[in-house]
Formats: C-alpha cells, sequence, structure tokens
C-alpha cells in the first residue's frame, strides 16, 4: 500500500506550523552557547528577549515574527517509495493549511507580471495563498519520505548574496570573502544574532541550493572547524545582537560544500539568517 496523500497533506501542515512557531533544540543550544560568551549586558539582554519570544510564540502556537516567511519544500523520497504526482499536490496543499493554522502574513501580490513586479493591485487576504516555490528533491535509501519545511524572512533575503570568488587555490581566500559578506551583511540585518547559511557550487542555482540544504539539515549543535573559524571572524567585527556591540554577531555558520568546476571560481551563496531563524521542521512519512 502507498503513502496517503492525507498522511502528507496533514504531516505538512504540521511542520509549517513547528518552523513558523518554534526554535529547533539547535537553536536553542546555539543562543545558550551565546549567553554564556558575552558579557554586554545589553546584548545579553536582546538575546534573553528572543528566547522569551520563542518560549511564547511555542506555548500558545503563535507565529516568531510577523514576517511569517515564504515556505521553502525540501524532499526527500526514499528510492522504494511509492511518491508521485498526487503527493507533491498534497504537500502543496499542505503548504496552505498550516498557513491558515499558524497563521502566516497574507502577502501575496495580485495581478500579472507586470502588475505583480509593481504591487499595483495589491495583496492577497489570504494567508494560503503565499506559495512555495518550486519543490527540492533528493533520493534517499528505503521506503519513506521525508518533507523539510522552511519559512524564509525577507530580511535576511534582501541582505543574502550569490556571487563569483577567485579561490587562488587557497581555502582561506574563500573563507575570508564569506566572513567579509557576513560582516557587512549583520551590520545591516536588524534582528541579529544570525546564523549563516554558506553553500559552495559550480553554478549560482547549485550554490544556493547548497545553502538551502545547509539551512534544513545542518547541525547547530556541532559546529565543524571551518564553521566555527568563519563564525570568528564575523564576530570579530563586532557588530552584536541588534547592533548593540558584543562579542555574538553570529550564534553559528552552516556550511555545505558541493562538486566543484575546474577553474578559478567558486560560486558561493551567502544567507545571514536572523535570529529566530532557520525556521524549520522536518516529518516523515511512510
Amino acid at each position: 500500500m502507498g503513502i496517503s496523500s492525507d498522511k502528507i497533506r496533514e504531516a505538512t501542515a504540521e511542520a509549517l506550523v513547528r518552523a513558523g512557531s518554534s526554535f529547533t533544540p539547535g537553536l536553542r543550544a546555539a543562543y545558550a552557547r551565546a549567553l554564556e560568551v558575552e558579557t554586554d549586558e545589553r546584548s545579553l539582554w536582546a538575546m534573553r528577549q528572543f528566547l522569551e519570544n520563542a518560549d511564547v510564540a511555542e506555548r500558545r502556537t503563535l507565529p516568531l515574527c510577523d514576517d511569517t516567511g515564504i515556505p521553502h519544500v525540501l524532499l526527500e523520497v526514499g528510492e522504494l517509495a511509492e511518491f508521485g504526482g498526487a503527493h507533491l499536490g498534497a504537500i502543496t496543499e499542505g503548504i496552505a493549511q498550516g498557513l491558515k493554522r499558524l497563521p502566516g502574513r497574507p502577502m501575496a501580490v495580485l495581478g500579472d507580471e507586470v502588475q505583480r513586479i509593481e504591487q499595483s493591485q495589491g495583496l492577497s487576504l489570504h494567508s494560503e495563498d503565499v506559495v512555495p516555490p518550486a519543490f527540492s528533491v533528493k533520493r534517499i535509501p528505503g521506503d519513506r519520505v521525508r518533507i523539510t519545511v522552511l519559512l524564509l524572512g525577507g530580511g535576511p533575503e534582501i541582505r543574502a548574496k550569490t556571487y563569483r570568488i577567485f579561490h587562488k587555490h587557497r581555502l582561506e581566500t574563500v573563507v575570508d570573502e564569506v566572513a567579509q559578506w557576513g560582516i557587512e551583511a549583520v551590520r545591516e540585518l536588524g534582528c541579529t544574532p544570525a546564523v549563516v547559511a554558506v553553500g559552495l557550487g559550480r553554478t549560482h542555482f547549485e550554490a544556493t541550493s547548497l545553502m538551502l540544504e545547509a539551512m534544513a539539515r545542518g547541525d547547530l549543535e556541532r559546529q565543524t572547524p571551518l564553521e566555527q573559524q568563519i563564525t570568528e571572524k564575523i564576530n570579530a567585527g563586532g557588530s552584536g545582537p541588534l547592533g548593540l556591540g558584543g562579542r555574538v554577531s553570529v550564534l553559528a555558520t552552516l556550511v555545505n560544500i558541493g562538486p566543484q568546476r575546474a577553474s578559478g571560481v567558486r560560486i558561493a551563496s551567502v544567507r545571514t539568517c536572523c535570529g529566530i531563524e532557520p525556521r524549520r521542521a522536518t516529518v516523515e512519512v511512510g
């Protein structure tokens, strides 16, 4: 017997609500580490406010932020799973149901292509009209399907960057460039401390996909030496939570390195997630 579309629809809706209303254990652990090393009283106050807000949101199942984000879906489909087009439709329906329950902010722009760019026809009043982009799909062993929902807020998107880096055959060159992008972004991002997500690939599409995978699956409780190095370089910039100064501008860094092209260039996608992100939740069905 195949996977029920109803089961997928409900699981997706639950994942969206959980992503939008609660911190992951990893994000809480990152804040706990930050509170241990921060010495600036104003910055400590700011981070405690983030945690208090998260406690209230989770307890009352309310959005972590008034910007409830654009939902992104990352699928991991077992090679033995009976999974098809109807299930993809059920995921889309589950996203809509989750946005109604959370509730999501009504921010779908109405109109044709030109009108949507100009935002001349206003907004839909229905939060469920915020549709997700195309899904990311990966094959995994087994017969089950894992669905990860990410909610991406607007502030980090404004400051995100996908661009080429001339690596000069040195990892340090890439690290320094990524860290500099991060320093500039956290200075402009209102809601810090941030989590920096980094994807390094051969094309802009691949680098951005790798960055999103880092957000969806990266481990905030265990940092690699490379991730820790980037975090320390950005924190040395001294911006601090909410720009108040201090030791912690960045809670952690999530790096995902994919295949690389034989050339002098690496494509990097860097997103400084705000202090409530990554907003993510994963469910498994089958």
